[in-house]
């Protein structure tokens, strides 16, 4: 990560509130393809095929593409497996419900990061931030209101799966990114996960008019580019800055729900967001008083 200048900051959070307005526009792309006809497996197919051209483009224009050769493709690969699962109930997410209600189910990812890393990584974990996860599904209860019929069931597992399957994810590139740039590592992703898609693609593909090619076209270029400012903005500014921006994305959720789809958020939504987003944002702050004492005891003994 570059030095953590005023400037470089400013540059980390203005990529991370940039790819969070990229990949809402996606989200809303993703449900006018469906609501064109477009199915699931061939919106996955185009959201990688334009990523795939997108990091060829800008890699070619760049460092040339003997940068992003890898002596780790078995942890590429892995790595395109779980974050094609995770892509796959994301959208699945998107397509059963309100992009409100689907962006929030989605902020349960570092409840799950934290579960999972205490139990796969070892990392210490106190009781500030086992109350944070509690609450943090409290927060998805109040939001799905289960037992009441009123939110549905299938949008609620696919949503939580996605957050899962993501937060492995984010595991993984832990020990990716010792050894291997972002780049590296996204062009992999795109580029693998286009074999099983392209399986896929081939059984599911249909005829569309203009527009909805235009649609999925510009799936994968929006987001490829989110991906991109993404990734970028943690190069520029630690975790426990650029992250909390990520919850900006209820905004322009419910903004394009309303405008797009003439849908608002119900008042449990509303009632329950606030509860999972203060979750989160306590779980990042936690991270970043554990790093910064890790720090400091390392600078002490040294």
């Amino acid at each position: 990560m570059a030095t953590a200048s005023p400037d470089n900051v400013l540059l980390a959070v203005t990529l991370r509130l940039v790819s969070v307005l990229l990949f809402a526009g996606m989200n809303t792309l993703i449900k006018l393809c469906e609501a064109g006809g477009a199915s699931l497996g061939e919106i996955l197919f185009f959201r990688q095929a334009g990523a795939a051209v997108l990091m060829v483009l800008v890699i070619s224009r760049g460092p040339g593409m003997r940068s992003v050769a890898t002596s780790r493709l078995p942890a590429h690969v892995l790595r395109a497996v779980l974050g094609l699962c995770a892509m796959t109930m994301t959208f699945s997410t998107i397509l059963a419900l309100p992009l409100a209600e689907s962006t929030t189910i989605g902020f349960t990812m570092p409840i799950f990061a934290t579960i999972l890393g205490a139990l796969v990584l070892g990392e210490p974990t106190g009781w500030h931030r086992w109350g944070a996860v509690m609450l943090g599904f409290v927060g998805v209860l109040i939001v799905a209101q289960p037992g009441t019929g009123h939110f549905p069931l299938i949008g609620a597992l696919t949503g939580l799966s996605a957050a899962l399957l993501t937060a492995s994810v984010s595991i993984l590139l832990r020990q990716i990114s010792r050894t291997e740039s972002t780049t590296t590592t996204v062009f992999w992703f795109s580029t693998l996960s286009l074999v099983p898609l392209g399986i896929v693609y081939s059984f599911v593909m249909q005829l569309h008019g203009p527009l909805i090619w235009l649609l999925l076209a510009c799936v994968g270029l929006v987001g490829g580019a989110a991906q991109l400012a993404m990734t970028g903005a943690l190069r520029f500014g630690p975790v426990s800055v650029v992250v909390p921006m990520d919850y900006s994305s209820l905004l322009w959720a419910t903004l394009s729900g309303w405008v797009v789809f003439g849908v608002l958020p119900d008042t449990w939504t509303w009632v329950g967001a606030p509860v999972i987003i203060a979750s989160g944002l306590y779980i990042v702050w936690r991270e970043h008083v554990r790093h910064r004492a890790e720090t400091d005891q390392a600078v002490t003994e040294g």
